[in-house]
């Protein structure tokens, strides 16, 4: 019975010393972790242009854009990875085609607004600095953009959305589908 005990306390006291020391790299590496990857935004449709129906206080675009292709990946230390392909003016809406500006991206950089809810239920939105994009018709390159940089998160960052919008800050692209 004492060799049962002895091995018992043995067994106790390594899981517990095990615990001890892996918890620290478990919560390191939780700083950074994914909190979000996707594979898809979608462009602003006509319903959500303008100021009229904002998302997380985010007013959109005032014309109708569409994209390509987009992927990225946010971790929670707020490393932020996003690419953008043919992110141009909806070539389908009689106001872009009346401007000529239909199937174009006519804005020589974004910005990116990583959109996070945070502990006390508010909503904290944070944006990158401009960068570049290609300006011109999607079938020439035009609407492609890249950013790798870092962003300030709140801890959580609860149901983030990335949104691509223009250097004032109004929404172009939203993650979803």
């Amino acid at each position: 019975m004492k060799k049962n005990v002895g091995t018992y306390l043995l067994m106790v006291s390594t899981l517990v010393l095990s615990f001890m020391f892996v918890q620290p790299a478990t919560q390191a590496s939780a700083d950074g972790s994914v909190i979000l990857k996707f594979g898809t935004m979608v462009g602003i449709p006509k319903p959500l242009t303008g100021a009229q129906n904002p998302i997380r206080g985010i007013d959109g675009g005032g014309l109708p854009w569409v994209i390509s292709s987009a992927q990225g990946i946010l971790t929670a230390a707020g490393k932020l990875n996003v690419e953008v392909k043919g992110l141009v003016l909806d070539p389908n809406d009689p106001t872009v085609i009346a401007r000529g500006l239909a199937g174009q991206n006519p804005i020589s950089s974004f910005r990116v607004t990583v959109s996070c809810l945070t502990m006390d239920g508010g909503v904290m939105n944070v944006a990158t600095d401009p960068f570049p994009a290609t300006t011109g018709p999607a079938s020439s390159g035009g609407g492609n953009a890249q950013i790798s940089t870092s962003v300030d998160l709140p801890h959580p960052c609860i149901a983030p959305i990335i949104f691509v919008t223009s250097p004032g800050g109004a929404w172009f692209s939203i993650t979803g589908n």
